[in-house]
């Protein structure tokens, strides 16, 4: 694995870490040029799924891509990287499962708010701000407002 301080591909592995699901391995590694300590994870990625992109743009599903987003809406916010890893192996396992090949950003989307929703109040608010573009404080509070809302008063609102 190369540095990502140094760039040299000279590590050992110091920790070794599988997830409770154990679908992933999480491994603490440190340099043995500049001692930079660094985590990488390893996960099965399902063969040929491919994002399509708003703009209808191709490119291979990256778990790592997914778990970063995921990542910047936990922010600061108390949630363990165990956690975020099942959101990521969940969400990877249920796009293997599909019969088609190729996935919509929007429905990769749609499943990350979900378990956000149900794992930190603000972590989803976070990620449905940068999704769904917000433009306006009216939405922002919207979006809020919805998380007080049973599930059947939601559903009678988009029937509305």
């Amino acid at each position: 694995m190369r540095c990502p301080k140094c760039k040299i591909d000279d590590d050992k592995v110091i920790e070794t870490r599988v997830s409770k699901e154990g679908e992933t391995i999480r491994r603490r590694r440190q340099c043995q040029n500049c001692g930079f300590r660094f985590t990488t994870y390893e996960t099965v990625i399902p063969a040929d799924i491919t994002v399509v992109k708003r703009d209808g743009r191709r490119e291979e599903f990256k778990p790592e891509k997914l778990r970063s987003g995921i990542n910047m809406a936990c922010w600061k916010r108390s949630v363990s990287q165990e956690a975020v890893d099942k959101i990521v192996g969940d969400i990877t396992n249920s796009l293997a499962l599909l019969s088609q090949s190729e996935v919509p950003t929007a429905q990769i989307g749609e499943l990350v708010m979900a378990a956000l929703k149900q794992l930190d109040e603000v972590a989803y608010v976070r990620f449905a701000s940068v999704y769904r573009h917000f433009q306006d404080a009216d939405a922002f509070i919207s979006a809020v407002h919805s998380l007080a809302e049973t599930p059947e008063e939601a559903d009678n609102k988009n029937h509305d």
